[in-house]
């Protein structure tokens, strides 16, 4: 019952024995607050016995019932203020393990891995109905020790009750949650049912083809968004001036010596800066345009005339 090693000192030893199980209800003071957690009450000589066994920290407990041996789930140990022979479990638990009160169950330690990674499946489409559903489970589990897979545990918020079923947990079947960084997921809800895109009738688009012209298509046209478009208004309330003024065909002049862009290939011009009191008509424009690369030149080096 008691080891000893030589080395590190005395080494725990496994707990195990039955006791008489019933729900939390039935303490002599009862306490509902126990109904939604995943914590055990025991009777005092357990905690002399696991004192002597050195049992490691924090005490867990593997439950199995003895009418079914299938049935198993893990557990923390909150009190040990039970009467002598029995043990106080939430009620959840027993439904799990197909117990009713006053049945024998065994209880042994256990050492469970920490959890990395659980994910659970709502048993009702309700639980959508809570806004943050990963900060409502955080919250609840604080009263948990361990999950196991398979349970079908119990969480009470805004005066519901909501089961969860714990579809998967890393890195075993069963985990310790205790001081944990871990990560959580969801499975849709039982009877929960993804709504569906509404499907097009065939008939209707062959009603829709008319006179060789798809009107369907023109219906998904314009009701299809397009960026950048629609009309425009003044700040200062005039309407704005729609009439769209006729491009020149002719290059454009302007009044500082600066090239005109609004050209086509070969008739690049340049201008003249001239004074705008001096371009007054048409002849006078023409008058002004500078024509590169035109004139007369001269030689510069003088040509020698041949003597008589």
């Amino acid at each position: 019952m008691f080891g000893y090693n030589m080395f590190r000192g005395p080494f725990p030893q496994r707990f195990k024995t039955q006791y008489r199980c019933y729900s939390v209800s039935m303490l002599s003071v009862p306490r509902a607050d126990l109904e939604s957690g995943g914590k055990i009450i025991m009777p005092p000589s357990a905690l002399d016995t696991l004192e002597k066994l050195s049992i490691e920290y924090p005490m867990l407990f593997k439950l199995s019932s003895k009418k079914n041996a299938e049935k198993v789930t893990h557990c923390g140990v909150l009190e040990f203020v039970a009467d002598e022979g029995k043990i106080h479990i939430p009620y959840w638990m027993m439904q799990n393990l197909l117990l009713e009160e006053g049945d024998l169950i065994e209880i042994e330690s256990a050492s469970l891995p920490v959890a990395t990674y659980s994910k659970f499946q709502p048993q009702n489409v309700d639980f959508l109905d809570i806004s943050n559903p990963k900060a409502v489970l955080e919250n609840v589990l604080r009263s948990f020790a361990c999950l196991t897979n398979g349970d079908l545990i119990a969480i009470k918020y805004n005066k519901k009750v909501y089961e969860l079923l714990v579809l998967e947990t890393k890195p075993s079947n069963a985990v310790s949650i205790i001081e944990c960084d871990m990560s959580v997921e969801f499975a849709p809800p039982v009877g929960y049912v993804e709504p569906q895109k509404p499907k097009v009738n065939h008939h209707d688009q062959e009603d829709m083809q008319v006179d060789g012209q798809d009107h369907a298509k023109e219906f998904v046209e314009q009701n299809t968004f397009m960026a950048f478009t629609g009309e425009g208004r003044r700040l200062d309330g005039k309407t704005k001036n729609t009439k769209s003024e006729p491009v020149p065909l002719e290059p454009l002049i302007y009044k500082r010596g600066v090239p005109n862009y609004d050209y086509k290939r070969g008739t690049l011009t340049f201008i003249r800066s001239v004074k705008p009191s001096t371009m007054n008509t048409a002849e006078e424009t023409e008058e002004v345009l500078f024509k590169p690369f035109t004139g007369e030149g001269q030689v510069l080096k003088k040509k020698r005339t041949k003597k008589p």
